[in-house]
């Protein structure tokens, strides 16, 4: 899949966006659009970096993923879009979880969608993950693996950011952006002990989204994650 076209002249680049770089581009101008706000929460990550207690083969990541899919399910107004339907403002909930992940390639960004997470245990989503995953990095995706996602999950931990702002995946009404794990001082009840958390930060659209529908599901994502990606 060709993303751009590439001129240079005289010591200048001009890259023609096309594909899936210039959808992304025009969503992108339709997200600053609408009216956001960020709600945030530092996950404690022990039990999610304990290799033993998952299947060989599986990730941080793909934890990460189980346990929104799992939020989802459990909050199902995040799982949805915004949109006009019949001429008026409107939102569509889903009962399939398609999450959509944030990969950094050559090309660009682009987010390849795990369809229908909410059946899959942390052995089918980390096989879904490795799938789009690698026909992103190849460049093979093709518009049915970009389409249909429900929530976004962009993860920059791996990169050294702490926290971040995501911009919303319209019509999606939410995006879950994830900063690095770091070893921090908790208070731990007057025993002050080393743990490594997270940063998690989401960003709702408050047309389809109030303050506590959205603090609600990051509570329920944050116990998720520090137990393991377990429901």
């Amino acid at each position: 899949m060709t993303a751009q076209t590439t001129e240079v002249v005289e010591g200048q680049t001009t890259t023609r966006l096309k594909g899936i770089r210039r959808t992304a581009a025009k969503r992108m101008v339709a997200a600053w659009e609408a009216p956001v706000f960020h709600l945030g929460v530092s996950a404690d990550m022990t039990a999610a970096l304990d290799g033993s207690r998952r299947p060989q083969g599986t990730t941080v990541t793909d934890v990460l993923l189980a346990a929104c899919a799992g939020a989802l399910v459990a909050h199902p107004g995040m799982n949805a879009h915004f949109g006009v339907v019949d001429g008026a403002e409107s939102v569509t909930t889903f009962d399939a979880v398609n999450l959509g992940l944030a990969v950094a390639t050559d090309a660009g960004l682009v987010v390849p969608v795990i369809h229908g997470a909410q059946d899959l245990d942390l052995e089918g989503v980390a096989a879904g993950r490795r799938a789009v995953v690698g026909k992103a990095r190849e460049g093979k995706l093709g518009m049915a693996d970009v389409t249909g996602g429900t929530f976004t999950v962009s993860n920059l931990g791996m990169l050294g950011i702490d926290s971040f702002d995501a911009i919303l995946n319209v019509p999606q009404v939410a995006i879950l952006a994830v900063g690095t794990t770091s070893h921090r001082q908790v208070w731990n009840d007057g025993d002050p002990q080393w743990r490594p958390l997270a940063d998690l930060t989401l960003t709702c659209d408050h047309r389809a989204i109030d303050g506590a529908t959205g603090a609600r599901f990051l509570s329920d994502l944050k116990a998720r994650l520090e137990a393991g990606g377990t429901p």
